[in-house]
């Protein structure tokens, strides 16, 4: 069964010269998100985006309101531009919603006149819609605030009727905001980075650093996993899965207790601005928050950031647990990420690690690695998966590049 919708984008609406840019992205983005489940017309309607699909009102809505740029989306009837019209699609939604929720006491029409050519103002409108509402439903009483049923009229070039609003992600169209590397650990935090980043415009690479045989092949997989819910966001993928393993073993030969875990991140910073040339990307996203661990001190993280170039993002660096943690749940990441599968982070973590490290201290420290010739070999033997929201498929593109 067809279905027809219409999308309420918000800070969009605020740009100059280049709002048609954000807009014909958003068109696209949404395109996209409906494409696989059958023919759609995607277009701009009166300063809101109308998406006709054959597919049934509930999987495209599932799809929608995860589109970013997208404030909010309501499954609409459209009717032509006349009060008659209009007043019968209104009383036969109303009736629908009754019979679904019998407990209804209240009502209220709302509307929206962005067609100056109708001939009735909004308020005309709803008073005489709300009149004949009344008059179908006596048991049913007005009220501006919090009514039970909230009935939406949107006059644009044809009535758009609704009384239900979804909310949506809001933020900007991904594909506006530049490309960046989103460090991915399989923890809570870094997929909510990632989303928060994504959610900004930003074309997000996942990069996950993979330690075999000292983590398992199932934390590979729960990033994956993860990867999959961004992309159901974001569109699709490209997740780079990085050999770490002999890194690692290295750091814990030659490098001392306290300053691992350190020395480890700064060796992630220095693969990461290798990749990013490759892949078009401007900056690195982390998922650290100030002061949750030892190397989330401003002088870890001054210490970590000598090892880059690159600016590093960090979208939770004043969130608390419990923020991060109902960000997760929202989006659909925290049961994947409590899965109980080690990452190469969680590894080595020493008995009491520097809190106030010196950047000259780190790198004395790191003398007695060869960082270049470990950077290439990890490089050379990671590998790039293409994940969509529904499956991942190894992709044809080999690290070695």
């Amino acid at each position: 069964m067809s279905a027809t919708f219409l999308l309420r984008y918000g800070e969009i609406a605020l740009k100059g010269q280049n709002q048609r840019y954000f807009l014909d992205t958003l068109v696209r983005n949404v395109e996209r998100a409906v494409a696989d489940l059958g023919r759609a017309e995607v277009r701009l309607a009166f300063g809101r985006v109308l998406v006709r699909t054959d597919a049934g009102a509930d999987p495209a809505a599932e799809r929608l309101r995860k589109v970013f740029g997208v404030v909010s989306l309501s499954h609409v009837r459209d009717v032509d531009l006349n009060l008659g019209a209009i007043t019968t699609a209104a009383i036969e939604m109303a009736e629908e919603a009754i019979e679904s929720r019998p407990d209804i006491a209240s009502f209220k029409v709302d509307t929206r006149r962005a067609d100056k050519r109708f001939p009735l103002t909004s308020m005309e409108t709803s008073s005489q819609v709300g009149g004949a509402i009344h008059t179908r439903f006596p048991h049913l009483r007005a009220k501006m605030r919090k009514p039970d049923l909230l009935a939406r009229i949107e006059i644009r070039d044809r009535a758009y009727l609704s009384t239900e609003s979804i909310p949506g992600p809001g933020g900007l169209p991904s594909g506006t905001g530049g490309r960046a590397l989103a460090l991915i650990s399989g923890g809570i935090d870094s997929p909510v980075a990632a989303w928060l980043t994504a959610r900004r415009g930003a074309v997000i690479t996942p990069v996950h650093f993979h330690s075999f045989p000292f983590t398992s092949e199932r934390s590979k997989e729960k990033v994956m996993d993860l990867c999959r819910v961004l992309a159901d966001y974001a569109g699709p993928l490209e997740l780079w899965v990085i050999y770490f393993t002999d890194i690692q073993r290295m750091i814990q030969l030659r490098v001392p207790d306290a300053l691992r875990v350190l020395v480890m991140r700064r060796m992630m910073m220095r693969i990461c601005d290798r990749l990013a040339p490759r892949v078009g990307a401007l900056a690195i996203i982390t998922g650290e928050s100030l002061g949750q661990v030892a190397s989330q001190t401003l002088e870890s993280v001054s210490v970590i950031n000598a090892a880059t170039a690159l600016p590093v993002l960090r979208p939770l660096i004043g969130a608390d647990k419990t923020e991060i943690v109902a960000r997760a749940e929202a989006i659909g990441t925290y049961e994947i990420s409590i899965r109980p599968y080690e990452d190469c982070c969680s590894l080595f973590v020493p008995a009491h690690p520097r809190t106030l490290p010196t950047l000259d201290e780190v790198q004395r420290a790191e003398q007695g690695l060869d960082a270049v010739a470990l950077v290439d070999e990890s490089l050379a033997r990671s590998e790039c998966i293409r994940i969509s929201g529904r499956e991942a498929v190894p992709s044809a593109m080999n690290s070695s590049a």
